[in-house]
């Protein structure tokens, strides 16, 4: 697993939110922001996907989870459609782990990312979700990342 720090800007998105149980259903929920982009010519090799698990599921019933799937635009575009919604991000400063883009690769990355924080004296900050980023540029390559925010 490739780590380094990052000073991440805070970006506009365009999202759809699922709210239920993380899983498999996120993909679908991305596949389908990817359509509405793509419909639009907003999707290309330079586009950014975030996927933005809002909620801790060891202290957030599964059925409240809510997961943003996100795609990064740029600050003149409008909403269009009832179900794409508009917001931003929160930037600062993130510990930015670069994972092979698969679900095994994920799933052990998730499972290490707070031991390495803590072993690196990097100290998680609550206040700003946790999120995957998908850069077209890195997906072709089959890598992802996943981006932590720290103090």
């Amino acid at each position: 697993m490739n780590i380094n720090i990052e000073m991440i800007p805070s970006y506009k998105i365009a999202y759809i939110r699922k709210t239920g149980p993380y899983g498999s259903e996120n993909v679908q929920v991305m596949e389908k922001l990817k359509s509405w982009a793509r419909e639009k010519g907003l999707f290309n090799e330079r586009s950014i996907i975030l996927g933005i698990a809002q909620d801790n599921p060891q202290f957030t019933e599964s059925k409240y989870c809510r997961y943003d799937t996100c795609l990064v635009i740029s600050d003149e575009l409008k909403s269009d459609n009832k179900h794409i919604n508009f917001g931003r991000t929160m930037g600062g400063k993130y510990c930015v782990f670069k994972i092979s883009h698969t679900g095994e690769a994920m799933q052990k990355a998730w499972m290490e990312i707070f031991p390495e924080l803590s072993k690196r004296n990097y100290e998680f900050d609550d206040r700003r979700p946790i999120f995957e980023r998908y850069s077209m540029k890195m997906v072709n390559k089959h890598y992802c990342e996943i981006c932590v925010p720290i103090l």
